[in-house]
């Protein structure tokens, strides 16, 4: 079964778009460009504030076994 985890490669900040990208199987630039268009599209802090939960609520890759 797949999980959702930040992966430690392939990670621009804290890699929860790139986990993302990798539990959807779809490349990690293109999830990282959708979600720069949110980011602006909403007005910034809606997805800011997603993804700093994201942070803490999605466990790193080397935390789960």
């Amino acid at each position: 079964m797949k999980k959702l985890v930040r992966l430690r490669h392939h990670r621009m900040i804290a890699g929860v778009l790139s986990g993302l990208a990798a539990y959807m199987n779809m490349d990690a630039t293109v999830v990282r460009l959708l979600f720069v268009a949110l980011l602006f599209i909403t007005g910034i802090m809606p997805f800011a504030i997603l993804y700093g939960l994201a942070v803490f609520i999605i466990p790193s890759e080397e935390t789960v076994i």
